[in-house]
């Protein structure tokens, strides 16, 4: 079984949504975590829209990703869901197998009434979940260059 992190910001919205989606379309193959560089809680936009989804957020715990890493948790897929401006922070873990770069735009950052916040985040987490989708087929057909053609993928 794989086992797969993802990583944000603050561990309250994209990666939270990976992790879930992982989970729920790919429990048999992959064992899912989330974490972030800056843990915070999980935006109420964010737990409203995964209720649609059947998955419930309310009182999850964010995840530290140093924390991890100091643990000496290792993962076969270390997948980034920063947007581009911050994913050169997100750190490098040892003997894992790959990381990809799969860049969201940040729930945090979305400005607007309610209503617009809980669209726009509704549109960041149907691409998220079309993308988790997309890599558990991918992966599951060992179509590593499709995968990495696709997506910022890098070997260690």
């Amino acid at each position: 079984m794989d086992k797969v992190l993802f990583i944000c910001v603050h561990n309250s919205a994209r990666s939270q949504m990976a992790e879930e989606f992982l989970r729920k379309y790919g429990a048999d193959d992959f064992e899912a975590e989330s974490a972030g560089f800056k843990p915070t809680e999980i935006l109420p936009e964010v737990i409203e829209v995964m209720k649609e989804e059947s998955i419930d957020l309310t009182g999850k715990e964010t995840k530290s990703a140093f924390e991890l890493y100091k643990a000496g948790n290792m993962y076969n897929y270390v997948i980034t869901v920063c947007d581009d401006s911050v994913d050169d922070m997100c750190p490098i873990y040892p003997g894992m197998v790959h990381r990809l770069s799969l860049p969201f735009p940040d729930p945090a950052k979305i400005e607007g009434n309610p209503e617009e916040k809980i669209n726009k985040t509704r549109e960041i987490r149907d691409d998220i979940k079309k993308v988790v989708l997309d890599f558990i087929e991918k992966v599951k057909s060992a179509d590593h260059d499709s995968f990495c053609r696709k997506w910022d993928c890098r070997l260690f």
